[in-house]
């Protein structure tokens, strides 16, 4: 694809190559995320950060990216608070924002809405979650991820086991992410949910017409051997009825240090997109796991922010001047990212 000026919507856009260039621009930006040096390749530029639905770590990392490659951010953070819920179009707020961005990142609940805003820009939009739809860059930093995680045991994407557990029907992450995998070869997915609560029949379908082994089943601890990777999820409340409906599967399926330790390869990676609940009537990734090795967690945030940073910079088309304005750390930062 060609990043500059491009809207990143859905994972379709990527081919495999494409997946490789933002990796490769990603890694590039360690010296920046990590505090060793210091760019300003963004100066002057503005980032309108657009989110309409309750973001933590989506939200801020973007602002993180924009700011550590010397960018501004603008913020709007309720669609109560915005001129929407006055009855302002999609169409509209796009032409004013626009105007106002050199680039933004919406996230909106309902599905197809960024698409819809993106038509009407001015500016590159970047979909930072549609409903139950998609959420492109979550699902490039879980495979940029799982690709440093399984390369550190000498192991590589192509031909991974991976196993999925919790609110796959709603769960965007898990439907891009799945997507995303639809580049690479001979893998086996284990899909652990509720009957009621699976992967949509269409992602499933694709997955096995392109050559790849899913399994579907409620029995986590069944579905827990033999793989490289376990990516939980929370049960996606917030797409239910009512809180009563979502609670019927709220704590269905844990991982703790003793299933682990009981089900799992020594060297499984455990992922989750966060945030996790850890309520005790749901606590999907037990705090027990917290200090574990292979937790990558913590890290797929920290991931997060290299892969926006490398979005910016290929959709703003400054890869080849990033360093050009680089200039060393004047703060104390020792043992961060260790």
């Amino acid at each position: 694809m060609e990043f500059r000026g491009a809207h990143i919507i859905s994972v379709k856009q990527f081919e495999r190559a494409d997946v490789d260039r933002v990796f490769q621009v990603a890694d590039s930006m360690e010296p920046y995320a990590h505090r060793k040096l210091v760019t300003k390749v963004l100066d002057g530029a503005i980032l309108g950060n657009m989110f309409f639905e309750p973001s933590t770590r989506t939200r801020v990392s973007f602002g993180c990216a924009f700011n550590l490659l010397g960018g501004e951010v603008r913020e709007t953070t309720d669609i109560s608070t915005s001129s929407i819920s006055k009855g302002e179009s999609l169409y509209d707020t796009a032409r004013v924002i626009s105007g106002y961005s050199d680039v933004i990142v919406m996230r909106h609940p309902q599905m197809g809405s960024v698409a819809e805003f993106a038509k009407a820009s001015r500016v590159p939009v970047i979909n930072g979650g549609d409903g139950a739809n998609e959420h492109p860059s979550q699902a490039l930093l879980d495979l940029y991820t799982i690709k440093k995680e399984l390369k550190s045991k000498d192991r590589t994407i192509d031909g991974m086991h991976i196993a999925m557990v919790g609110d796959l029907k709603h769960g965007r992450t898990v439907h891009s992410l799945s997507q995303l995998l639809l580049l690479y070869k001979k893998l086996t997915f284990t899909l652990i949910s509720p009957t009621e609560l699976r992967m949509p029949a269409e992602i499933v379908a694709e997955l096995r017409a392109a050559g790849h082994t899913v399994v579907e089943t409620e029995d986590m601890e069944k579905g827990l051997v033999a793989n490289d990777t376990v990516y939980l999820t929370r049960i996606q409340e917030e797409r239910f009825t009512s809180k009563l409906e979502a609670d019927v599967y709220r704590g269905r399926f844990r991982m703790n240090q003793a299933i682990y330790t009981r089900y799992c390869q020594p060297n499984t990676v455990i992922m989750h997109p966060l945030p996790r609940d850890s309520r005790s009537d749901a606590n999907e990734l037990d705090n027990d796991l917290n200090l574990h090795p292979n937790l990558a967690i913590f890290r797929q945030t920290d991931n997060g922010v290299l892969v926006r940073m490398a979005l910016f910079a290929l959709i703003l088309d400054v890869t080849a001047t990033v360093a050009k304005s680089a200039v060393p750390v004047g703060w104390y930062t020792e043992g961060r990212f260790s």
